[in-house]
């Protein structure tokens, strides 16, 4: 169990995109590599605009700041397992004076209070990387419609959702108002966000970015990274996806929906880090059950079924 199965291979910024091409930088996040990733981005996911943030933390507390503003409604529903409400230190409140509220997809449409903003996050991550269906996902769009509600997709791992969807990039991002993906989850670059809209609304998300420290002088080299994930990795997300199915079967776990699934057995998650090894990473979480997030890339294509299988049966025989 030496060799690597879940995760990517960590690479310097140079490995990753070879020789530095002769690129004019950007300057405040204008022009540049910048504005080629920005032009991109917009283009994959058919929205009007699109603007580079640093962070994805960033980029969600801008997006919902300014459908507050809109909404006059400081209000936003998001799912009770959401990163906002588990992972980023009461940011939207502390910093944001957004009120997030716990609602459940199935209180979408009966929520008591009146949100001003509903959040969406596809693939849900805590939940195991699980996609809803298309008709579960519109229905929650309509939902929020009909309420007066604007939507906000967390679409930090959208790129890969396309294949358990079963819809393109232009359809999914068009059910939303803003949509946040990431670059260097998936993508696996160095860093940085992006947020996608129509024009007027990335107008207004620039001048939030500006006063949540997010225009920094120069953000090259991690647009140049996600330039090159967006051209060499995200053609290959379709191929870790099914090898994701291959993988689970293996180990007698049900389908995932992405290239992502979660693992959970009873133990310490220590002793499971050191027993895994390379196998199935060190990303062990403690809780009821020990949690691990298993992501199959470009190393687990090395892996055989019966690999895995034998792989597997090695590991439960050691825990």
């Amino acid at each position: 169990m030496n060799r690597q199965l879940s995760g990517t291979r960590k690479k310097t910024l140079l490995e990753r995109l070879g020789p530095v091409p002769d690129v004019d930088p950007d300057r405040y996040g204008d022009g540049g590599p910048v504005g080629a990733l920005e032009t991109r981005v917009a283009q994959l996911l058919g929205t009007e605009a699109a603007l580079f943030v640093p962070t994805g933390t960033m980029a969600q507390q801008i997006a919902l700041k300014c459908w507050a503003d809109r909404t006059h409604n400081p209000i936003v529903a998001m799912h009770p397992q959401a990163h906002q409400l588990n992972h980023e230190d009461d940011a939207l409140t502390v910093l944001s004076g957004l009120r997030p509220i716990k609602v459940p997809n199935s209180q979408v449409a009966t929520c008591p209070e009146p949100y001003g903003t509903l959040q969406l996050e596809v693939p849900d991550r805590e939940a195991g990387f699980v996609l809803p269906t298309w008709d579960e996902l519109t229905s929650l769009v309509d939902a929020a419609r009909e309420r007066d509600a604007v939507v906000h997709l967390d679409g930090a791992r959208l790129w890969e959702s396309t294949f358990g969807l079963g819809k393109p990039l232009p359809e999914i991002a068009g059910l939303f108002d803003s949509v946040y993906v990431s670059f260097y989850k998936s993508l696996e670059g160095v860093s940085g966000a992006a947020l996608a809209g129509t024009q007027d609304f990335v107008d207004q998300a620039r001048v939030w970015r500006h006063r949540y420290g997010g225009m920094l002088f120069q953000q090259w080299p991690a647009a140049l990274s996600a330039l090159h994930g967006l051209d060499t990795v995200l053609p290959k997300l379709g191929t870790y996806v099914e090898h994701a199915k291959v993988v689970a079967s293996a180990m007698g776990l049900p389908e995932p929906h992405t290239h992502q699934f979660a693992l959970h057995l009873p133990g310490d998650p220590q002793r499971l880090t050191e027993v895994s090894g390379q196998f199935l990473g060190n990303f062990w979480r403690d809780g009821t059950l020990a949690k691990n997030e298993i992501t199959i890339a470009e190393p687990a294509l090395e892996w055989t079924a019966d690999e895995v299988a034998e792989a597997w049966a090695e590991f439960q025989s050691l825990i």
